[in-house]
């Protein structure tokens, strides 16, 4: 029997110091992560980072926590709940990092009688610290506890065309009656060496302003790149003016030069500029969490305020979005019929 595993980062388990602090253990100490050697990547998190980061994060996850739980968590549950609706096949929810497990989740369709597994990694571009990090997690959860499941993923959706119209119907009608200046597509960052070390050709990406925009199978593998298409695609879709829309990078680290231009430089840098009426999107992730709600929402729209920007908004993410929803259903059915996955 065929079912459905979704997969997303993951949450602590309250907005407390002290379940926040195991949560940024067990993420932090990921090698697709931090990805320097193990003994240093102990000394900066568990010696340095794990010191102060849990309170800060605490206040941080408190400010955006529901009455249900973790936004991410529940918006992830209700889109499963949905898809359950339009499916045959069971659905369940892991997470990469935190207590709700991939090991449970897998567990959870083993005893459905499911052998044959579609793994959906609810991250729409490919980069070693999300997509990556939560396939290996899910291949190796299933060669140490469920031999004789099959796995099979669902490859980066950032450039599909229902995708696109998706996102693009969504941001539609988040900017009805409101008039902006300017559409910052802002993305998750990564440092620069990911994507040199995702590079399967180790020669293509430089990082240089034409790599992302001249054909390569490292494209593939590229998130900068994909992140650019998305802009690029959902631009044409809705018609956007070009110099009404740029694309950032939010949530850096200090210490390594991370992908730019930066968002939080570029929220102080508009209002000079005359951009005054600024809309927000953040199609890294399909569901809202700490790095949108709090971040963009609330922390991003202060800042553009105090350089003076006058009008801000914060786009949702798809969410549990019912044509989102739907969609996904649709890969999901067609692959359970015909063993076929969409096209990137």
């Amino acid at each position: 029997m065929k079912g459905v595993l979704l997969l997303n980062l993951g949450s602590p388990d309250s907005p407390t110091p002290k379940d926040v602090k195991p949560y940024l253990d067990e993420f932090l100490m990921d090698e697709r992560v931090i990805d320097v050697n193990k003994v240093l990547r102990n000394i900066l998190v568990r010696g340095i980072i794990l010191q102060t980061r849990p309170k800060k994060s605490a206040e941080a996850y408190s400010k955006i926590w529901w009455e249900e739980g973790s936004p991410l968590i529940v918006i992830s549950e209700r889109f499963a709940e949905k898809l359950k609706k339009h499916t045959s096949m069971p659905v369940a929810l892991g997470m990469r990092y935190g207590s709700m497990t991939i090991k449970n989740a897998m567990q959870e369709l083993k005893d459905k009688g499911v052998d044959d597994v579609m793994i959906v990694p609810l991250y729409p571009h490919y980069a070693m610290s999300s997509f990556e990090t939560v396939v290996v997690k899910a291949m190796d959860v299933q060669k140490e506890f469920f031999p004789n499941l099959k796995l099979t993923t669902l490859p980066a959706f950032y450039k599909n065309p229902d995708y696109i119209k998706v996102l693009s119907e969504s941001i539609s009608e988040a900017l009805e009656g409101f008039d902006y200046d300017h559409i910052l597509f802002s993305y998750h960052g990564i440092p620069e060496r990911h994507i040199k070390k995702s590079d399967p050709t180790k020669y293509h990406c430089k990082i240089d302003g034409s790599c992302c925009f001249t054909n390569s199978v490292a494209h593939h593998t590229c998130y900068r790149h994909q992140v650019y298409d998305t802009t690029e695609l959902v631009k044409a879709e809705l018609g956007l003016k070009e110099e009404k829309v740029s694309s950032s990078f939010q949530s850096r680290l200090a210490g390594d030069p991370w992908l730019k231009p930066y968002t939080d430089y570029e929220f102080e840098r508009f209002p000079k500029e005359g951009k005054k009426k600024l809309a927000v999107i953040t199609p890294a992730f399909v569901s809202d969490c700490l790095e949108t709600l709090e971040e963009i929402a609330m922390e991003g729209k202060e800042q553009f305020l105090e350089a003076g920007g006058t009008d801000y908004i914060h786009i949702p993410c798809l969410n549990d979005r019912d044509s989102w929803v739907e969609l996904m259903a649709k890969w999901v059915n067609n692959w359970e019929q015909t063993g076929v996955l969409p096209h990137s």
